[in-house]
């Protein structure tokens, strides 16, 4: 059984979003702040994210350049895996007399969730961050592990 992919918002993709969201974020440079983070069906920022199996057990390599350790909220919660995360930021440039003459805000959030199969370990899940890239690495049980093959003895 595979790692499955779940970015449940409750929202369908909407037509228009299809159609016209990639041509506008090109226009409007949607991704400048994220680079490597893309737009999905749903209209939300989402990482890119690669997922590696091999006979100990699975990693997730989230992309997510610019944020810290501490941004990331990592869950699990009847089998599914959350990856989520916030960052707000506030600009201010104020005059001499302490007025405002511009204010900006940035708020970036994501969030996405993945079905693990039975053969995962899920009471040894680790997690680092290092160089952009969010490493989550899921042992398989050890009875999911790939045996070598032994010989049985004919009487």
């Amino acid at each position: 059984m595979s790692l499955v992919k779940f970015n449940g918002n409750g929202q369908l993709p909407s037509l228009l979003d299809e159609v016209m969201g990639r041509d506008m974020d090109e226009f409007f440079n949607f991704n400048r702040n994220w680079p490597g983070i893309t737009r999905s069906q749903v209209g939300t920022l989402v990482p890119a994210v690669n997922i590696k199996e091999d006979s100990e057990g699975y990693q997730i390599d989230v992309a997510a350049p610019g944020l810290k350790k501490e941004h990331f909220n990592l869950s699990l919660h009847n089998g599914k895996l959350t990856v989520s995360t916030q960052q707000q930021d506030q600009h201010d440039e104020k005059n001499e007399q302490g007025q405002y003459t511009k204010r900006e805000f940035s708020y970036h959030a994501f969030s996405r969730s993945f079905w693990l199969p039975d053969s995962c370990d899920q009471e040894q899940i680790q997690a680092r961050y290092e160089a952009g890239i969010l490493h989550i690495v899921l042992p398989k049980k050890e009875e999911a592990k790939p045996k070598a093959p032994t010989q049985i003895q004919i009487n």
